[in-house]
C-alpha cells in the first residue's frame, strides 16, 4: 500500500454484505447522484404545450433502453425492456399530464411527482413489490432529465476496467454493465436481494452492498472482497488485480449432487415474461408463482376468470412441470382497495398474508378456484402455498381448504420463525413446505429487509438463519416430505451447496442463477455439502460463515 493510502484518514477497511463472489481491485469510478427535485416554479406560460412535453420525452426514453435491451442478454435484457416499458407506460404519463394543467407545474416536477407516487404505493405493497422502488425512481430521474435536456444520471462511460462506486445501481444501470471494463461494484446502499447483487452474480462481479460511510471513503483505488464484504484502500499505482471466482459453466439441466441426490432448480416467478425467462434458463419448474402481479392496479377484486386467465400466461411455458403457486400476499402493509384495510400501528406484524383470508375466505376460495382452472388450461403440475403462516392449525386450515378446491398438493411457506420451530408438525399437516429466507431473516432478526442501515442482519449467511434452516432440513427428511427454499439466498451458488447439505429439496431462484446453481450442485456429493453445511453452522457470523465455506471448498 502507498504511503498516502497508509496515511489516509480512511484506511480503515469498510464492510457490507458480499452478494457477488471474487476479489478485485483497481482505480475508482463513481455513478453520479440523481440530479434531485426539479423546481416547482416558474408556472409555465402555456399548460398545454409544456403538458406536450411529456410523451415524447417518455418515448425517447423509452426507445433508448430498449436499444441498450437489444444489444443485451438474458435477465440484462429482460429488465432494460422492462425498465423501458415502465418509461413509456401511459399511467405515468397521463398522470404528470395533469398535474401541468391542473396546478400549473412545470413538465419536470410534474414527472417528478407522478413517479414519486407510483413509488410509494409500491414502497406500501412491501416484500418484493417495494424492491422495484429503485426501478421507478430511474426512470424518474432519466424523464426528468430529458425534460430538462441534461445527461441522465448512471454509470459514465468507462475507458478502462475500474471499481464502481454508487450510493445504488439502478436495475437499467447494472443491466447496461460490461464485465471487461468492471472490476467490482459497491454500493452504500442496497441490499441481499437487490438487483444489483442479482445481477452481478449473474455478470461474474464482484460486488459488495450496504457498506456505510462509502461515500465518504476517500481513495483513488479500492480492493473489494466479494466473499467477505470488506472494502478498503488498495495502491493506485499497482496492477488491476482480478480473481473472480468461476463457476462450473455446464449444466445438464438436471437438479442434483455429483451422486445423484436430487436437489431440484426452480425459478421465481411473478408474470408471464419472468416465466418464460425461467423456462428459457432451464428451471425444473416454478418454486414461487407470486399471483400479486394480478390484484396491484385493480380497484376490485378480478373476477376467477380474469384470474385464470392471467394465471395460465404464466403457467403455460411450464406445461407437464411442477409449478408451486403462492396465493395472495397482501394485507395492511399491502393495501388492495377491495380488501378495505383497517390502518394498523405495526403492519409488518398485521393481518397479512394467509391471515387476511381468515376475515375473507370467499376471496381465497375464488382465487383457489381459478388456479385450478389454470392448471387445467396449461397442463403445468400445480401445488398451492399459503404465505405468512405461523401455527400448525392455520396450516391445517389453509390444506383443507385447497384440496376442497380440488389442487392435490398444499403447503406453505415458512417465513416466521414459529413457524421453523414447528416445521416437523407443520409437514405432517401438509404436503411440503417453502421458506422464504428473505421474510424469514427479517422476522429473525427484526430487521426491516428494505432499511439499508441494518441489511448486514439480513444476509442469508448468518448463522443464526442457518440454524433455522437446519431444524426444517431436519423436518423434512424426519417426515420424507419436501421443503424448499425460495428467497433469494438460493441464487447463490455456495449458500446454495449449505442449504443441500441442510437437509432442503429444492431451491428456487430469479432466472440468472439458475444454470451457475444448477452446475454448481453437480460438482459435490450430498456428504460434502453436508461437511460445508456444518462449516457455516460452526461460525459466529456471515462472513465466518462464508469465509470456512470457501476454505472448505478450496481444499
Amino acid at each position: 500500500m502507498s504511503e498516502s493510502a497508509e496515511s489516509s484518514p480512511h484506511s480503515s477497511p469498510l464492510t457490507g454484505v458480499a452478494v457477488s463472489p471474487g476479489r478485485a481491485s483497481g482505480p475508482v469510478v463513481r455513478v453520479a447522484e440523481p440530479l434531485g427535485e426539479p423546481a416547482s416554479t416558474p408556472e409555465p406560460a402555456d399548460p398545454d404545450a409544456e403538458a406536450a412535453r411529456i410523451e415524447p420525452a417518455a418515448q425517447a426514453v423509452a426507445a433508448r433502453l430498449e436499444a441498450q435491451a437489444a444489444t443485451a442478454t438474458g435477465e440484462a435484457a429482460t429488465i432494460l425492456v422492462t425498465t423501458a416499458a415502465m418509461a413509456a407506460d401511459p399511467a405515468l404519463a397521463t398522470q404528470a399530464h395533469q398535474l401541468v394543467t391542473a396546478r400549473k407545474l412545470p413538465a419536470a416536477r410534474a414527472v417528478y411527482q407522478a413517479a414519486e407516487g407510483f413509488a410509494e404505493a409500491l414502497a406500501a405493497a412491501g416484500g418484493y413489490m417495494a424492491e422495484r422502488v429503485r426501478d421507478v425512481r430511474d426512470v424518474r430521474d432519466r424523464l426528468v432529465a430529458e425534460l430538462l435536456g441534461v445527461a441522465p444520471p448512471g454509470v459514465p462511460e468507462l475507458t478502462s476496467p475500474s471499481v464502481l462506486v454508487a450510493r445504488d445501481l439502478a436495475p437499467a444501470d447494472t443491466a447496461g454493465l460490461d464485465p471487461d471494463k468492471v472490476l467490482a461494484l459497491v454500493t452504500e446502499e442496497g441490499g441481499p436481494t437487490s438487483h444489483t447483487a442479482i445481477l452481478a452474480r449473474a455478470l461474474g462481479i464482484p460486488a459488495v452492498v450496504a457498506v456505510r460511510g462509502l461515500l465518504a471513503f476517500d481513495a483513488k483505488a479500492l480492493a473489494v472482497d466479494g466473499d467477505t464484504g470488506v472494502v478498503e484502500v488498495a495502491d493506485p499505482s499497482a496492477p488491476i488485480v482480478t480473481a473472480v471466482a468461476s463457476g462450473p459453466a455446464e449444466w445438464n439441466g438436471v437438479g442434483a449432487t455429483s451422486d445423484g441426490h436430487p436437489v431440484k432448480v426452480y425459478g421465481n416467478v411473478g408474470s408471464p415474461a419472468d416465466a418464460k425467462a425461467a423456462a428459457d434458463a432451464g428451471a425444473e419448474g416454478v418454486g414461487l408463482f407470486r399471483t400479486e402481479f394480478c390484484y396491484l392496479d385493480a380497484p376490485s377484486e378480478p373476477s376467477v376468470e380474469e384470474q385464470q386467465s392471467a394465471y395460465t400466461a404464466v403457467l403455460s411455458p411450464f406445461r407437464g412441470k411442477p409449478v408451486i403457486v403462492r396465493t395472495l400476499d397482501a394485507g395492511a402493509d399491502k393495501p388492495l382497495a377491495f380488501l378495505s384495510p383497517e390502518a394498523e400501528p405495526n403492519p409488518a406484524l398485521g393481518v397479512r398474508g394467509l391471515r387476511v383470508a381468515f376475515d375473507r375466505p370467499e376471496v381465497l376460495d375464488r382465487q383457489l378456484a381459478a388456479i385450478a382452472g389454470a392448471a387445467e388450461e396449461s397442463g403445468a403440475q400445480v401445488s398451492v402455498m399459503a404465505p405468512m403462516v405461523a401455527t400448525v392449525e392455520e396450516a391445517a386450515w389453509f390444506a383443507e381448504r385447497v384440496r376442497a378446491a380440488g389442487i392435490a398438493r398444499a403447503g406453505v411457506m415458512i417465513e416466521i420463525p414459529a413457524a421453523a420451530l414447528s416445521a416437523r408438525e407443520i409437514l405432517e399437516a401438509v404436503d411440503f413446505v417453502s421458506v422464504g429466507t428473505n421474510d424469514l431473516a427479517q422476522y429473525t432478526f427484526a430487521a426491516d429487509r428494505q432499511l439499508g442501515a441494518v441489511a448486514k442482519l439480513n444476509d442469508p449467511w448468518q448463522p443464526g438463519l442457518l440454524r433455522l434452516l437446519k431444524l426444517i432440513g431436519d423436518a423434512a427428511t424426519a417426515t420424507g416430505k419436501p421443503a424448499g427454499v425460495c428467497g433469494e439466498a438460493a441464487a447463490d451458488p455456495r449458500l446454495a451447496l449449505v442449504l443441500a447439505g441442510l437437509g432442503l429439496t429444492s431451491l428456487s431462484m430469479n432466472a440468472p442463477a439458475i444454470r451457475t446453481v444448477g452446475a454448481t450442485l453437480a460438482a459435490v456429493s450430498l456428504a460434502e455439502a453436508g461437511e460445508l453445511a456444518a462449516a457455516a453452522l460452526g461460525t459466529a457470523d456471515p462472513a465466518a460463515a462464508r469465509k470456512a465455506v470457501a476454505d472448505a471448498l478450496a481444499r
